[in-house]
């Protein structure tokens, strides 16, 4: 029996994304005054304003007001009549030092917090993630690229795609069939407003097609701003909070998720960094052909420094036992903190641009997201042999 999975992603100028990007921006404005910034911030946007808080410990200055409004500008709220722009809009802060409670298991190399961490991989695409939260991605980035170009003229920043694929039937090693489901909401300026049916030719033409190459086919069913119209958006139309999307942010719901957010939280905070190893080794376990799905689980205590918990779920997809694989990891992976943000050379300022269009499956990035590297897999396969 036929079984259909639904995922979801958001445009950069979601509210809840730009939040994201804000807080993911003074991150990185405070690693490069220092490598070993402690760095927790959080940001909400809402008409006319950003309001930035949290607990930051950083050995140089960084100029909040410049970082948010610059980043509200490269998103591409620059228009007043969009009642969020980086010229006009209020930028209040209120930030703190890191608490020493916290600092003091930090400084002796432990994680920052306790909780549980999941990666996942699979062999849907050649990135090794779901076809339904990968085309999702794509869809957004599409969106952006059609509106800052001027293909299709009078969109605006925020917007969210979402992609349901059919599986021939419910068992781990099923294959995507079909895509049976797109839909598009996209930002866009008065003059859309009664030409509905004119700009969903547009987004089939520019996004729909582009995007799903060899997956198009004619009778996809498509919802282009369903609603009507899509004129009030952004911050404007919806309060954004820093860290409300991390299922868009992961897997799209297939693989499990902890519960901890990633922007605006430097490497030490396992929630960010161990997600990203749990996530590299997934990628490297498949990638070695030891399974074609696999699920990690770490999990941490916090100023603890080795992982209380490593666990490898393959789905019954594994070609040796989980418990070798799992002997395996441990073996080759260094899952202390200091170990994964040496691995995966987490203290550069790279988060910005993992804050839009997913964390994972870019692979043409792979000098920022050192987390999707396979180079791994040759050593598992040795060790697991």
């Amino acid at each position: 029996m036929a079984r259909l999975f639904t995922s979801e992603s958001v445009s950069m100028g979601h509210p809840d994304k730009v939040a994201d990007q804000i807080s993911d921006a003074i991150l990185d404005a405070m690693l490069t005054e220092d490598a070993n910034a402690r760095v927790a911030c959080e940001t909400m946007v809402s008409t006319g304003m950003a309001v930035v808080s949290g607990e930051c410990t950083v050995d140089g200055w960084v100029d909040i007001d410049e970082v948010v409004r610059n980043t509200v500008k490269e998103i591409g709220y620059t228009d007043p009549n969009m009642s969020f722009d980086f010229e006009s809009m209020a930028v209040l802060q209120c930030i703190k030092k890191q608490s020493p409670d916290i600092a003091m298991g930090v400084d002796k190399e432990g994680a920052g917090d306790q909780g549980m961490m999941f990666g996942f991989a699979c062999r849907e695409t050649e990135e090794y993630m779901p076809l339904p939260i990968q085309l999702a991605h794509r869809l957004v980035e599409r969106q952006a690229i059609v509106r800052r170009e001027g293909i299709i003229k009078g969109l605006r920043p925020d917007a969210k795609g979402q992609v349901t694929v059919e599986y021939a039937d419910h068992s781990a090693t099923s294959k995507p069939s079909r895509v049976r489901t797109l839909v598009m909401s996209t930002q866009h300026d008065k003059t859309w407003n009664d030409r509905q049916d004119a700009l969903r030719k547009e987004i089939v033409e520019h996004v729909f097609k582009p995007v799903l190459g060899d997956w198009w086919k004619d009778d996809i069913q498509l919802h282009v701003n369903p609603t009507g119209r899509f004129e009030i958006g952004g911050p404007h139309g919806d309060c954004g909070l820093t860290g409300r999307k991390i299922i868009v942010d992961t897997y799209g719901g297939r693989g499990r998720h902890g519960g901890g957010a990633f922007s605006g939280k430097d490497p030490t905070k396992v929630d960010r960094s161990a997600t990203y190893m749990a996530r590299y080794i997934a990628k490297n376990v498949v990638a070695a052909s030891l399974a074609d799905v696999c699920e990690v689980q770490l999990s941490y205590a916090i100023g603890v420094v080795e992982p209380t918990s490593v666990l490898i779920d393959c789905q019954g997809t594994n070609k040796v036992s989980e418990q070798a694989i799992e002997k395996a990891v441990e073996n080759n992976f260094r899952l202390t903190p200091r170990g994964i943000i040496e691995t995966l050379n987490l203290r550069k300022p790279i988060y910005t641009r993992t804050a839009r269009h997913g964390h994972f499956g870019r692979i043409a990035e792979g000098d920022f997201f050192t987390w999707e590297k396979t180079d791994m897999a040759e050593k598992l396969k040795k060790a697991c042999s």
